[in-house]
């Protein structure tokens, strides 16, 4: 807590979409937020527009470990005492199968969703487990347990994400530090236009006749799993639009499947 009593969440990923909203609902729950991603103009948008809202931002890159804990450094006193970590920074790119694949666009995913991650929790999960208590929110992806054609590297990422998320539980046993996984599945965000490369068209086309999830859900999962008694984990949350079935395609009224995938 600060001196004022507020808990104090970091978020990454927060320039937009999944992120950016759960900055705003923490926020709104009473933390104090530091929202961290790469892009500052969308930061300062984020922290402008709610001027009613303790949004701290905060820029740097997940990547580069040293850039974030110049970051972390850097908090002002209000922002320091991080009780909460949600793990949200992460991309999917390119849909094409294993055989045809681009290494660049793996590395980028690798990067980012596996070693991004690590980078982050590195710095931040000593503190927690300092101040015996805390909680730390990973976000994940149905890609980690449903392949589909094309989803190859990013759903490996993911299934990293989610068995790391329960060995942290395991290893965190006994530190007053709880370990929450959220895996999303379709869902409207950017996420679709960072995947298919900026087309804009061809990810407008992937929710036509469905009603995807929203950045609302997946951030009042995040702030359920946070609100539960000191005695309670949630260890692991799997949410899907009702129209989207398990495996591959999602059903569409007129019963057609799309091979497609935004999770």
């Amino acid at each position: 807590m600060t001196r004022d009593g507020c808990a104090v969440a970091l978020v990454s990923g927060a320039s937009s979409g999944f992120g950016a909203r759960t900055a705003e609902v923490l926020a709104e729950r009473g933390y104090r937020v530091v929202a961290l991603a790469r892009r500052g103009e969308r930061l300062l948008e984020l922290a402008r527009s709610r001027p009613d809202l303790p949004i701290h931002p905060l820029v740097a890159d997940v990547r580069d470990p040293e850039a974030l804990r110049e970051a972390l450094d850097g908090l002002p006193e209000e922002y320091r005492d991080l009780s909460v970590l949600v793990n949200n920074a992460g991309l999917s790119r390119g849909l094409s199968p294993i055989q045809t694949g681009e290494p660049a666009l793996w590395r980028d995913m690798i990067d980012t969703n596996v070693t991004g991650l690590l980078n982050l929790t590195q710095l931040v999960l000593p503190r927690l487990v300092a101040r015996g208590a805390g909680h730390v929110v990973n976000i994940g992806s149905i890609a980690a347990t449903y392949p589909y054609l094309g989803g190859n590297v990013y759903g490996a990422t993911k299934a990293f994400v989610h068995q790391l998320t329960l060995n942290m539980r395991v290893d965190l046993q006994g530190t007053g530090v709880r370990v929450s996984g959220i895996a999303p599945g379709m869902a409207r965000t950017e996420f679709a236009l960072v995947r298919y490369d900026g087309d804009s068209e061809r990810a407008d086309a992937l929710y036509d006749g469905l009603t995807p999830l929203t950045a609302d859900d997946i951030a009042e999962a995040v702030a359920w799993c946070l609100a539960q008694p000191a005695r309670v984990n949630i260890n692991m949350i799997e949410l899907m639009p009702t129209e989207q079935p398990f495996g591959l395609g999602f059903a569409r009224s007129a019963g057609a499947a799309r091979h497609d995938h935004d999770s």
